[in-house]
């Protein structure tokens, strides 16, 4: 029987292969000088890893480090490569354990359990392991395992938390990914072999270790380990209240569900919250001379209703809060900038009136009567309806808006009138101790409801638009969070059993032919893993209300 030959095209140049042949070999003999940069191929709009077989004609699209698939496959594979390399610097001795914790800065940081301490000899151990391994170009083996046979292969390696995850999944089998006798389940795509993962740094931090990555501009400038220090205080706080909870993985939050108790451990939660922002509250209360409480914060991180609960807190101190938002101070459109595709760009400073912000809170620090804008989105334009404000001696601006911490709009008032509040939704819920959950996907989730059911944009238009977002944060929010006076996460540990609820259906709405959908699909895999609960328990003044409905708020 003669071989099957099948067509394949990649940039704009054609070949034929036998069936079976490898995409990274196609790649190698079509485009070999872009082989090393091409980390995934779409087969005709289908994600694949390099090592799939050809099974028919087809069309490939190269995925590199430029798109957020790519930067996640390079991520995800580094992880993979940093916790191989562990196991064997630590002797295979399944009681030392390397636990991703969370992302911060350029860094994944990694606390340690067991015998070995993260000390400057165990992390050179480490990244020189890591290093001989790339230089090898070790293949990463895709290995479809019964689940039962995997829960106890994993068992028997220490890793209890992919044991216990392994209880909800409802297929008899899984995909696992081996490196030499080292078995790993990994949430997403991998690279081909080690020989892609060239850069990054291991180094020490606050008794853990910090797996850097390469610059998001080109995946191949390393910068050394530049660390949140208050970003990184806010997750360690989050992960001792997780821990309060017994809630550190999707399988213990799974468990809660079987268990009849995620009720309590919801109410824990907003408990938690409340005690916070009651603090936060207490300190403004306390410096006497704060008459601006400024909120910032990425996309979906809760601000508004943040704003309003720490006002109700305010009141409770014996302020009287004034919530106002940036939203109202956008120039009209005919007047806003525009990105360099021509686009109305939303997200950048100059989109508001600057002058004007810095005038108001000026003449309110003064106790100057001033008229308040009101930004009518409908028109495109600022409205004004007679609503006037001086400050008393108790009366208290609670503004936020994204670009809140900017010190541009702050530059006319004193100092200590200023308080900065930093919001984000940092979460420290992990899937298993070797897979984080980025807090962008919780922030994105959030917005695909939120804007579905409160702004009637759909799923495919809000992730078309999220890379747009994600960019005019990176440019304009995150490098002022370390300006901020104190910091608040607003994740909730228990906010995505409830969001898939919501977000499942519309992530299904997502044409299979649009852009959208890789991700669409992406999300909705990670969505699984998650055990759904009702939002009926859900209190009305909760930061998920913002999003889901059913706020007792004007949200």
């Amino acid at each position: 029987m003669s071989e099957m030959m099948y067509s394949v095209t990649v940039d704009g140049k054609t070949g034929r292969f036998a069936q079976g042949t490898c995409f990274g070999e196609i790649l190698r003999e079509l485009v070999p000088a872009e082989l090393d940069e091409t980390l995934l191929v779409l087969v005709d709009g289908r994600l694949r890893e390099l090592h799939k077989p050809l099974l028919q004609d087809c069309r490939l699209e190269r995925i590199t480090y430029d798109s957020e698939i790519g930067r996640g496959t390079y991520k995800r594979s580094l992880n993979y490569l940093f916790l191989k390399a562990f196991r064997d610097v630590s002797g295979n001795d399944p009681h030392c354990r390397a636990i991703l914790g969370f992302a911060n800065s350029n860094g994944l940081f990694y606390t340690l359990e067991g015998r070995l301490s993260a000390d400057d000899a165990l992390i050179e151990k480490i990244k020189e392991r890591m290093l001989s391994l790339v230089r090898a170009e070790m293949p990463i083996v895709k290995e479809k395992l019964k689940t039962v046979y995997a829960a106890q292969l994993f068992a028997e390696q220490g890793m209890t938390d992919k044991k216990d995850l392994f209880r909800f999944r409802k297929g008899s089998m899984l995909n696992t990914y081996r490196l030499e006798n080292y078995y790993d389940y990994c949430y997403g795509f991998m690279v081909w072999h080690t020989g892609y993962l060239k850069y990054f740094d291991v180094t020490g931090y606050e008794n853990g270790i910090v797996l850097v990555l390469p610059d998001i501009s080109d995946g191949k400038t390393l910068r050394p380990f530049r660390p949140y220090p208050k970003v990184f205080q806010v997750q360690q706080l989050s992960e001792k209240w997780s821990t309060r909870q017994g809630i550190n993985t999707v399988a213990d939050l799974n468990r809660a569900i079987t268990d009849q108790q995620f009720a309590q451990q919801m109410l824990v939660t907003e408990a938690l919250q409340e005690g916070r922002i009651a603090e936060i509250a207490a300190e403004i209360r306390n410096r006497g001379d704060v008459k601006f409480v400024l909120i910032a914060g990425p996309s979906s991180s809760g601000k508004t209703t943040f704003s309003r609960r720490l006002s109700i807190q305010l009141s409770a101190c014996g302020l009287r809060p004034h919530p106002l938002s940036l939203d109202d101070f956008y120039r009209d459109r005919a007047e806003c900038p525009r990105d360099e595709n021509g686009e109305l760009d939303f997200e950048c400073l100059e989109a508001l009136d600057v002058p004007l912000i810095m005038k108001t809170l000026s003449d309110l620090q003064k106790g100057l009567r001033v008229e308040l804008p009101h930004f009518n989105f409908r028109t495109g334009a600022p409205e004004y309806k007679g609503d006037y404000l001086q400050l008393d001696e108790e009366d208290i601006m609670v503004i936020e808006g994204i670009h809140g911490l900017n010190p541009r709009l702050i530059e006319s008032l004193p100092i200590e009138s200023v308080y900065r509040i930093y919001i984000s939704a940092l979460t420290t819920l992990n899937i298993d101790e070797h897979n984080y959950i980025p807090t962008t996907d919780a922030r994105l989730l959030r917005r695909i409801v939120r804007d579905y059911y409160h702004r009637g944009t759909s799923a495919c238009e809000t992730i078309e638009r999220w890379t747009s977002v994600r960019a005019g944060e990176e440019k304009y929010i995150f490098t002022n969070q370390e300006n901020a006076d104190v910091m608040f996460n607003s994740s909730l540990l228990y906010e995505l059993s409830i969001m898939r609820v919501y977000a499942e259906p519309l992530l299904y709405q997502v044409p299979t032919e649009k852009p959208a959908y890789l991700e669409a699909n992406r999300l909705l895999k990670f969505l699984d893993y998650f055990l759904m609960y009702p939002s009926e328990d859900v209190p009305k003044n909760s930061i998920l209300r913002e999003f889901i409905g059913g706020s007792c708020f004007d949200v």
